[in-house]
């Protein structure tokens, strides 16, 4: 596999250029709508919002997050074997614009409709254009981990560009202007994508293990019975013949999810003519995903009862100017460009120095340290149980715990993935670790439901559950680490 001319585009190849834009076009869409969501649903119907409960707005937009992670699975592997990658991306991308265009239609229905689509063309979308930035680089081209930092950077300018531009609309023209700012964003990035399509290496627009035509005609056969399936459980839930607790099927969903990750890892893990070796690194890959689902199931507090907080207990004020509720979720961004850096090099002198924690414990302190930003909103809140507007720097506080988190755990355990995993296993096991952030993300619904604007006295109690849990996970994580002596050995060291 060869790797485009250095002087493409800043010394990377010409592709990644497309690929950063795209993405960054498509991030701006998804985070500008997400950050609306709950505060839409949970708007009463005179501001034109839905009016809905905050347990049940929470519950669906867990469900939603957690769809979106989920259906990169099965996104993941229509590429491989039936679109090839730029297709995946460009239907993707197709699939996600009408979803905004529906969800910028003023209707209750169409707002369901929408989220389908959506969250739908993101799973699409999302595991095969971050593939095709690897395939831009062959196995030897140390320039490999640069083009990831790169892309990861067009990430965050997208959801800057998406929080500042949706929230902007949401609060001075309307919510329907704002979800069409989202599809206006998408077709930029679509329109940006077919013009340089030429950049992409041929190898990226084939299936890399294609079907036969007798296993093509069923895979088809299996996406018109999936669309078939949704749509009559959506039409019956509009109708009134069926009556749908988005709570209930949170709820259930969490469940499964956890069964179906349990499920295969044990099968991986007693079924898979594991080496003793190679089972201490699965359990110690299994510290690692607890750690990530309930990680997540903090962090998105973020777009739910953090924002709702935001929106109800924060002064907003700096003079005239009132900042717009879904703006404090860009702090996040903003944290991360800045942050990322100095992570980086701390990793690298802590390893110098000799000090080389599992990937477990790492995560653990990620874990401990998002959960402190609770801590700091339970004090936030018992200042809006007085019936005090809160000053802005308690949210930013928090994000800024969060994100120092999320730099401490995610990388890490994508990389603890990649190399604890065994070698025969490593996609599976990528796809049940992708399990982990669905889970986190329902779970993040269940608890934000908890959040009951009616009751203020209520909201200290929310945080300091949710802070004592996350930091109890993360002790037990360490202690069971250090117990197991599961450090990392033969070239495992991060």
């Amino acid at each position: 596999m060869s790797s485009a001319p250095d002087s493409g585009w800043f010394g990377h190849p010409k592709g990644l250029s497309t690929l950063f834009f795209t993405e960054m076009w498509e991030r701006m869409s998804y985070y500008g709508m997400r950050a609306m969501l709950v505060l839409f649903m949970t708007a009463s119907l005179q501001q034109e919002g839905l009016g809905f409960t905050v347990a049940s707005a929470a519950a669906i937009y867990g469900l939603y997050t957690g769809a979106v992670y989920f259906l990169g699975l099965p996104g993941g592997w229509l590429a491989d074997r039936l679109f090839g990658g730029q297709k995946a991306v460009w239907y993707g991308g197709i699939i996600i614009m009408c979803g905004h265009i529906i969800l910028a239609v003023p209707h209750e229905y169409s707002f369901f409709i929408g989220l389908i689509f959506v969250a739908t063309g993101t799973g699409l979308l999302k595991p095969n254009i971050s593939a095709m930035v690897g395939q831009l680089y062959s196995d030897a081209d140390e320039r490999r981990d640069g083009g990831y930092a790169i892309y990861y950077m067009g990430i965050n300018m997208g959801s800057l560009i998406g929080y500042y531009v949706c929230g902007y609309f949401m609060e001075n023209v309307g919510w329907h202007w704002a979800f069409g700012a989202a599809a206006v964003g998408m077709a930029i990035g679509l329109v940006q994508y077919k013009i340089t399509l030429n950049n992409l290496p041929e190898h990226s627009a084939l299936p890399a293990n294609p079907l036969s035509a007798k296993g093509t005609s069923r895979t088809w056969g299996a996406i018109a019975l999936f669309v078939a399936v949704v749509a009559g459980v959506t039409i019956a839930a509009m109708t009134g013949a069926i009556i749908i607790n988005p709570s209930v099927v949170a709820g259930y969903t969490a469940v499964a999810f956890t069964i179906i990750f349990f499920v295969y890892f044990g099968l991986i893990y007693f079924k898979g003519k594991l080496t003793g070796e190679e089972k201490q690194r699965m359990w110690a890959l299994f510290l690692v995903c607890v750690a990530s689902a309930c990680f997540w199931s903090g962090f998105e507090q973020a777009g739910s009862s953090l924002n709702l907080f935001a929106r109800d207990y924060t002064d907003r004020l700096i003079g005239k100017f009132e900042i717009p509720t879904t703006w404090f979720q860009s702090l996040n961004s903003i944290f991360i460009i800045v942050l990322s850096p100095f992570f980086a090099a701390l990793w690298i002198n802590l390893s110098k120095k000799m000090i080389s924690p599992t990937y477990s414990v790492k995560c653990a302190f990620g874990l401990i340290i998002m959960a402190s930003g609770f801590l700091v909103m339970f004090m936030a809140a018992h200042y809006a149980a007085e019936g005090l507007k809160v000053a802005p720097y308690w949210l930013v506080t928090t994000y800024f715990l969060h994100t120092v988190g999320e730099l401490c755990l995610s990388p890490v355990a994508l990389s603890a993935v990649s190399k604890l995993s065994p070698r025969r296993y490593t996609g599976q096991m990528m796809g049940v670790f992708v399990l982990t952030y669905s889970i986190g993300n329902i779970i993040a619904g269940l608890l934000a439901g908890n959040f009951d604007p009616n009751n203020v006295q209520e909201i200290p109690t929310l945080y300091l559950q949710i802070a004592l849990f996350s930091i109890g996970v993360g002790i037990v994580l360490v202690l069971m680490s250090f117990k197991a002596k599961i450090w990392e050995k033969q070239g495992l060291e991060t």
